[in-house]
């Protein structure tokens, strides 16, 4: 079985799949800011759902970013435990290829893949995607405007929590939004096992997620 892992956004999700290909159990939490807190009760349960014990896992895959940073570390320190703990592989999923991968299987020969995650203000985490999931462009922070992905051909299917803000941006382009396309672990398997086949491993010590900017803190603001 392979242990998939997405705690990149609000959206808390683990997904168990079997070598073949086959989605044994998935569970996601809609709960913001708890994933430290349900993360390890989730695992349990899916596993204890399916009927496995956590030594029958042969890989643990983890949504890899670009995300929130503090999702993004507690899956990844999540992933990393359990894999030095069982001896086992560890996988990195780009998030915005699992995103792309949910809306390639409906998309149309022409059009562009294009997921966004939030990256606040006008900036957003994108990559683009044909629809037979071939990178044309890498993972990267965006800010988006009137010229942002102008020279694009093709209908341009744009998604993600990062989408409804550039929808004014991009009205007068051949292009289409999609609601409620997040982040989740069963597509992270699915790309995983590719990864597995291919013995595409990451060096459980030292990976660390894809954040793709610096983390910058910001001081509360002081109450009056």
């Amino acid at each position: 079985m392979i242990l998939s892992i997405d705690t990149s956004t609000t959206v808390c999700s683990v997904a168990l799949h079997t070598l073949e290909g086959e989605l044994l159990s998935y569970y996601e939490q809609h709960i913001d800011k708890s994933h430290s807190e349900y993360l390890s009760v989730m695992i349990k349960n899916i596993t204890d759902n399916a009927g496995i014990a956590m030594t029958d896992l042969k890989a643990v895959a983890v949504s890899e970013g670009p995300g929130s940073y503090t999702g993004l570390r507690i899956g990844a320190a999540t992933a990393k435990g359990l894999c030095y703990t069982l001896d086992i592989p560890l996988i990195g999923v780009s998030t915005l290829a699992s995103m792309a991968l949910q809306v390639s299987y409906y998309a149309e020969s022409e059009d562009i893949i294009c997921p966004m995650i939030d990256a606040r203000r006008m900036e957003v985490y994108t990559a683009l995607f044909t629809a037979d999931m071939k990178e044309i462009l890498a993972p990267q922070p965006m800010i988006m405007d009137e010229n942002s992905l102008s020279d694009i051909s093709g209908r341009l299917v744009y998604f993600g929590n990062g989408a409804d803000k550039c929808q004014e941006l991009l009205a007068s382009k051949p292009s289409k939004i999609i609601k409620n396309i997040v982040p989740s672990a069963q597509y992270i398997g699915e790309l995983a096992l590719e990864s597995f086949q291919k013995e595409e491993f990451k060096d459980v010590a030292y990976w660390e997620p894809e954040y793709l900017k610096e983390f910058q803190a910001t001081t509360p603001r002081k109450r009056l």
